[in-house]
């Protein structure tokens, strides 16, 4: 039986200026343009579409679930993902109706990935001291999976007042909804997802696979040592992605939006840079991390990174740097009719 691989988009729904006109596109419009690009990504067979959390004026999602609400009510089969929720800064309690509110409106298909976040303007907004940055992310994954496991919740901790056989309702429509690990490869982030049998989403947008190919081993030996079947221990990779028929068109068309992502949204970031054209070819060489190129191009990627991290799932930023909303359309047909189906047949 041929193993299942998926899919999938993300979405962070940042407001880039054109690269061109230097003129960016309102919340509403982007918000719009997200919904058409799920849309557009569940009626072409993709498998997942996810939405991240921000709280900050370029960058126009912090409410995820409302807009996964809004997805779900214009979509028919497609599973529907944070990416990530910041749960360090939120109540768990609240996480969980909201996603089960969205599993109920989109008929069993949505899901949560929680991370602790790469952005951290969310910690001083509601309240919270970086501090304690690991140490709540933990208890708040502690209770989320309980509220998941049990219709009904008592339960005590540091950072939330505690709850006495608490009534968790709505109940989502699947048994449990499927709760996600997300980091950008932190390896006690990567361990404590293995060690509580969880999938784990890792993001790399900067480092050579080859170098992040060892926490796959880790994520599945902590899961091994802790009872969890290696069937369950499923892994997800995610990047920037961008698709031409023509290779050479798709660096030269990509490059200026790429570059301008970095340079408008993460100038305040520890990890903030100019990206050069030498940058990007070295970004996007045959085992870099970036994703451009000839459909059979990004087909041999995948293929790449599946042998160093045995992952069942992939997901691709695509709509960055103010990319127009029909080369976004064009490169979700690409990947849907020419690169997901060359895959499967491979992996199959």
């Amino acid at each position: 039986m041929a193993e299942q691989f998926e899919f999938g988009l993300y979405t962070f729904g940042e407001l880039t200026p054109d690269p061109q006109t230097g003129r960016a596109i309102g919340a509403r419009q982007r918000i719009a343009d997200i919904v058409a690009a799920a849309k557009l990504a569940d009626s072409a067979g993709i498998d997942v579409f996810a939405v991240g959390e921000h709280h900050r004026l370029d960058m126009a999602v912090s409410a995820t679930p409302v807009v996964l609400a809004a997805i779900a009510a214009s979509t028919r089969s497609i599973r529907l993902a944070s990416a990530v929720t910041i749960l360090s800064t939120a109540d768990p309690v609240r996480v969980f109706q909201d996603f089960a509110t969205v599993d109920l409106i989109s008929g069993g298909r949505a899901e949560i990935i929680v991370g602790r976040g790469a952005f951290t303007e969310s910690f001083p907004l509601f309240g919270y001291d970086l501090a304690d940055y690991d140490e709540v992310f933990a208890e708040k994954l502690e209770l989320l999976l309980q509220l998941n496991d049990a219709e009904r919740v008592t339960w005590q901790g540091r950072f939330r007042s505690p709850l006495n056989d608490a009534e968790i309702s709505p109940r989502p429509a699947q048994r449990r909804l499927p709760i996600w690990v997300g980091t950008g490869g932190t390896p006690a982030s990567v361990a404590r997802a293995g060690a509580l049998g969880l999938p784990l989403a890792l993001a790399n947008i900067s480092l050579p696979p080859a170098q992040l190919a060892p926490l796959a081993a880790l994520y599945r030996d902590a899961g091994a040592k802790a009872g969890h079947a290696a069937e369950n221990l499923n892994i997800s990779i995610a990047t920037h992605m961008h698709i031409a028929k023509d290779s050479q068109d798709a660096m030269r068309t990509f490059y200026p939006h790429y570059a301008g992502y970095f340079h408008h949204h993460a100038a305040t970031q520890y990890r903030a840079r100019e990206i050069t054209p030498a940058d990007h070819e070295r970004l996007a060489a045959p085992q870099g991390p970036l994703f451009v190129g000839s459909p059979q191009q990004i087909i041999d990627k995948i293929l790449y990174e599946r042998e160093l991290f045995g992952h069942q799932r992939f997901l691709a930023q695509i709509d960055i740097g103010g990319l127009p909303f029909a080369s976004v359309a064009r490169v979700i047909e690409l990947f849907a009719t020419e690169v997901a189906p060359a895959v499967r047949r491979q992996i199959g």
